[in-house]
């Protein structure tokens, strides 16, 4: 069964983190694995990774792939250099002493550049803030005394104004009320009373005369016996 060494995604989105895991290279990727080795976290800065060593020497012992991404993080903490000081080992080139010092020295001194890194990084972000402090308190200045300088202005303008209003009210002469003439009473005219129209006497119609009723048809029987007669 090949067995491949690689990434198995977690975290949420935007923030990633991984398992470092063995599994057969025939299941998906976040599928199933045969085991955990380590976690890698991309979302640190440098990169925060914690490996089981011996483990993950022992997989590539046994043939296990890693890909490209894990072979990076394993030679990164060292899993590659033992797994090759140990072939070394098992051919004769070296004692297991040697191999122990090799791969010791060798960690102490990754040790040691991802430590003055993370102090090079400390001291970037102390200086960048010191900056972003002095820079802030150069604009509130700046700001501050743009306040002032515009208040001292408006100040200057307002003397200026009141100066003028008062030499102008001492120079102007006093002007005279002049009396105002009152219009004489409008006497209101009689309005003239229109006579009064007199009524006409409505002519009465003569009364139409009744015309004389119709004189009744005889009866049917009587003129048959006229007839007869």
């Amino acid at each position: 069964m090949p067995v491949k060494i690689r990434l198995q995604r977690h975290g949420k989105k935007g923030k990633p983190f991984f398992w470092i895991v063995a599994a057969d290279a025939r299941a998906k990727r976040d599928g199933k694995f045969l085991d955990k080795i380590g976690t890698y976290n991309p979302n640190t800065n440098p990169a925060t990774i914690d490996l089981n060593l011996d483990s993950a020497v022992q997989w590539l012992h046994n043939g296990a792939q890693p890909t490209d991404t894990a072979r990076a993080i394993l030679s990164y903490k060292g899993a590659m250099l033992k797994h090759h000081l140990d072939g070394g080992v098992s051919k004769g080139a070296l004692t297991q002493e040697q191999a122990d010092a090799k791969l010791t020295a060798w960690l102490d001194e990754k040790t040691g550049k991802v430590t003055s890194k993370k102090e090079g990084l400390t001291k970037a972000q102390e200086k960048a803030r010191v900056e972003a402090l002095k820079a802030e308190k150069v604009a509130n200045d700046k700001r501050a005394t743009a306040a002032a300088d515009a208040l001292k202005v408006d100040e200057v303008v307002e003397e200026t104004v009141e100066e003028e209003v008062e030499v102008v009210a001492e120079e102007a002469p006093a002007v005279e009320e002049t009396p105002i003439a009152e219009t004489p009473a409008v006497e209101e005219t009689p309005i003239a009373e229109a006579p009064a129209v007199e009524e006409a006497p409505i002519a009465e119609a003569p009364a139409t005369e009744e015309a004389p009723a119709t004189e009744e048809a005889p009866a049917t029987e009587e003129i048959n016996e006229e007839k007869k007669a």
